[in-house]
């Protein structure tokens, strides 16, 4: 199981206070930060919004998997957002965003970085998955859903 290598309890924020993209970078990669200190903040948001330049990173209904490679991550580091009002995120059906996975990967991590996002994408194909993320009230219960999800795909 991949995801919680990458996730943890800790940088999951079960209610977003940003509205915009750019404070959710901000807002995301603080969190990101706090954990591990090594992050460049300013290197992060650089990197997250040159990859959002080429094509938005809000895949599909409500939910947006921002990732990029930045060199002061060690490894893979990812965060998990969940906004209650709603993310206005250039995404490619013009919709809000309220659910975020934030993935930051450090040089030469190509392959698993690709290993998280297709496990990723089978957790979000989940029927019911992103409601049941939606109605989490803890960072307990976000991490805890994700990991029995991946379990039983």
């Amino acid at each position: 199981m991949v995801l919680e290598d990458v996730f943890t309890k800790e940088t999951v924020i079960v209610d977003l206070e940003s509205t915009e993209k750019d404070e959710l970078f901000e807002e995301m990669v603080e969190a990101l930060h706090s954990v591990y200190p090594e992050i460049d903040r300013a290197e992060a948001i650089f990197a997250l919004n040159d990859r959002e330049s080429k094509m938005s990173t809000g895949i599909m209904h409500s939910v947006a998997v921002p990732h990029a490679v930045v060199p002061s991550v060690k490894g893979l580091v990812g965060a998990i957002g969940i906004s209650r009002k709603g993310i206005d995120y250039d995404s490619l059906d013009k919709a809000p965003v309220y659910i975020v996975f934030m993935i930051l990967a450090g040089e030469g991590q190509t392959e698993k970085h690709v290993q998280i996002l297709k496990s990723l994408a089978v957790v979000l194909q989940k029927p019911g998955f992103v409601e049941k993320l939606s109605s989490c009230s803890s960072a307990a219960d976000v991490y805890n859903l994700i990991i029995e999800t991946e379990h039983s795909a």
